[in-house]
């Protein structure tokens, strides 16, 4: 009689009997057998910090050159921000009494120049766990939209909740900039999504013990808290701060006399004010003076030129048009385009004002048709023209891709 090799039970006592060379196995050992290799296989993956392997910042650097294009200062700012980072890890205590403090970082530049990307590119290589919050849904604890320990939550879940991994994270937190307050005086009535939120997000930035609700929401009085220590939890924190520009020029032009004040004014480059960007800016916009103080490192992202949207449809790993190409390769169709064709894409998104994300936008747009139909067909080879892209970019409404 036919029996389970593991557990000796008969073929009519299982649900079922699997077959092998010179053995059976049951459904209840296969699924008990599921849940030890799941538990092994959790256990390997793990984040071990004492496992890191200490990327130099210009390795970190030359890795982020491979997605990122141009941001040359952002990147070098963010390599440094995130190697000190992996060295505090690695601290260890030689009684010098001499301990290495964090230094969380702000990125500020206009939609679509890559604050997130840069972000989601430093998680490829990270392994500590990371997280990205997008501080628009965050409101004061009490009122509707998530509390600020809801940041924390996401974290202990990328790392599996363990606790000690966390505690050695790093979070980006975007659209900083939607939390400034609605006014240039400290509000006082309730600024719930503005001024609230930067009060919550102090004690997180300088390092304090948190207690979060492991699966997010609201807390309540029964629920079980896990107590996290943010001192180690680094943050980077990115934002378009629009119009931000202004309370620049205001800044540079505020001395106004004398000839050295016209010589200092021939100096600045009106086309760019970021690169002059300062925390008093960041405070005129409406940021508090004490989150200010708790993101010490401050660099920006230059607006993206029709030459650098150029080599981002094309040149990195993950590129637009690479991207499309694998998705009529997997059909079996070789893709192509020509040059003026991705000239005429770049020429657009100029136009629109989107950055690199209004390439894609674009690219969808001349591209739908094709993606719709070629599948079904017995096509080998697309090539698309300059006159169809035209054509599909003239006959779709413009209005849509200049609200995106």
């Amino acid at each position: 009689m036919d029996k389970c090799s593991f557990c000796g039970r008969s073929r009519k006592d299982t649900n079922l009997l699997v077959a092998g060379i010179s053995g059976h196995i049951c459904d209840s050992c296969i699924e008990q057998a599921h849940s030890i290799l799941e538990e092994e296989m959790k256990k390997k993956s793990s984040f071990d910090v004492g496992e890191l392997k200490l990327l130099k910042p210009a390795e970190i650097n030359s890795f982020l050159n491979q997605y990122v294009i141009g941001q040359d200062e952002a990147k070098k700012y963010l390599s440094v921000a995130v190697y000190n980072h992996y060295k505090r890890l690695l601290q260890k205590d030689d009684g010098d009494e001499v301990e290495i403090e964090k230094s969380n970082i702000i990125l500020v530049g206009e939609t679509g120049t890559g604050k997130t990307l840069l972000a989601r590119t430093i998680a490829r290589m990270l392994h500590v766990p990371f997280t990205i919050v997008d501080a628009t849904v965050l409101t004061e604890a009490g009122y509707v939209g998530e509390d600020i320990e809801s940041i924390l939550s996401r974290l202990l879940q990328a790392a599996d909740y363990n606790t000690q991994a966390a505690e050695k994270g790093i979070v980006f937190i975007d659209e900083i900039d939607k939390i400034a307050r609605k006014g240039d005086n400290p509000s006082i009535t309730r600024d719930v999504s503005g001024e609230g939120v930067q009060q919550g997000l102090l004690k997180l930035l300088e390092g304090s013990v948190v207690n979060v609700p492991p699966q997010g929401g609201r807390k309540h009085p029964d629920q079980k808290m896990i107590p996290v220590d943010t001192k180690n939890i680094l943050f980077i924190c990115g934002g378009a701060f629009d119009g931000i520009d202004r309370k620049i020029a205001q800044r540079l032009n505020t001395k106004v006399v004398g000839y050295s004040a016209s010589r200092d004014k021939e100096d600045i480059d009106e086309s760019n004010l970021l690169q002059y960007i300062a925390p008093q800016d960041l405070k005129s916009f409406g940021l508090i003076p004490e989150i200010i103080g708790r993101l010490p490192v401050l660099t920006y992202l230059n607006p993206l030129d029709r030459g650098t949207l150029r080599r981002i449809l094309v040149d990195p790993k993950n590129s637009i048009i690479k991207q499309y190409k694998k998705l009529f390769e997997i059909d079996g169709i070789e893709l192509e385009f020509d040059e003026d064709v991705l000239d005429y894409i770049v020429d657009k998104a100029v136009e629109f004002k989107l950055g690199a994300r209004g390439l894609r936008s674009i690219c969808e747009t001349i591209m739908i048709d094709h993606m719709f139909h070629t599948p079904s067909k017995k096509t080998k080879k697309l090539t698309i023209k300059l006159d169809f892209a035209m054509e599909r970019i003239e006959r779709v409404n413009m209005g849509r891709l200049k609200a995106s």
